[in-house]
């Protein structure tokens, strides 16, 4: 939708596509946690209700071709705890909190998602734990492609071999 297209009475704001920097290592791309980003989503605000969308190639970098959600999440439980090969995937808070941990590896952040109207990124190649989900939480993921177990990693120390990460420290 382009920018100043009007939706009720309130023109859309104008939302760039994510800004991809890779650290090139070698003969191809490195995917470091720098890659993982919080995006700002369209929010329209209104008296009776906000609205907000996400769209394809035009919010996040890919096609979303599989659309999920996580709830119910019993206290101290934990999700997640894996990375994808191929799949690149949006999450958002779109009812309480929880917090996203990622690693490339190297290193670990963590993130606080909690409003409706802001996503994680995650790229391909990022393992990603995620804890203290908050009493109703929901998390919405919206993917790159369509489920297949192939894709993941669900063993640390197989990704760890697969980025070329030698215990020890060294690349």
């Amino acid at each position: 939708m382009p920018a100043g297209r009007m939706v009720g009475a309130n023109p859309v704001p104008q939302v760039s596509n994510l800004d991809l920097n890779f650290t090139v290592m070698g003969a191809f791309a490195r995917i470091s946690i720098n890659d993982c980003r919080m995006v700002n989503l369209p929010k329209i605000s209104d008296p009776r209700g906000n609205l907000t969308f996400v769209e394809g190639q035009r919010h996040v970098p890919f096609e979303i071709k599989r659309v999920y959600y996580l709830y119910d999440v019993p206290g101290g439980e934990k999700r997640g705890g894996h990375a994808h090969k191929a799949l690149q995937q949006l999450l958002i808070a779109m009812s309480g909190s929880f917090d996203v941990v990622v690693d490339d590896g190297r290193e670990k952040q963590r993130f606080h998602l909690n409003r409706s109207y802001h996503g994680l990124y995650i790229p391909s190649m990022i393992w990603r734990d995620m804890d203290n989900f908050s009493s109703g939480s929901v998390c919405l993921v919206l993917a790159s492609e369509y489920y297949s177990e192939a894709d993941y990693y669900r063993d640390y120390e197989d990704y760890i071999f697969a980025v070329g990460i030698r215990r020890g420290g060294g690349v």
